[in-house]
């Protein structure tokens, strides 16, 4: 039996992604995909998010983060593939 491909993703959003419900959104969706990972605000005014799953579940939390929920406006997301053997078994907000 084959191991299903595994993949982690380190996410920062920038734009309006703050105080318009995007981590709880975000939340949302990624139970809805079944993706593991966390999403926090940072000081800095993004949100920045780890993305774990296969590949087409991360490709499809990615298409969503560039958009986010209706009140938020995304002008930038930046992901970047992440080495870790660390492995998480839920996805929750930081």
């Amino acid at each position: 039996m084959q191991v299903p491909q595994h993949e982690t993703v380190h996410v920062i959003i920038k734009g309006v992604v703050q105080g318009v419900g995007y981590r709880h959104a975000t939340v949302r969706r990624a139970h809805m995909l079944g993706v593991t990972g966390w999403v926090q605000n940072m000081e800095d005014g993004t949100v920045q998010a780890l993305v774990q799953g296969t590949p087409d579940q991360v490709d499809h939390m990615l298409e969503w983060l560039r958009r986010g929920p209706p009140a938020a406006v995304v002008r930038d997301l930046i992901s970047q593939r992440d080495d870790t053997d660390k492995r998480y078994v839920r996805f929750e907000q930081l």
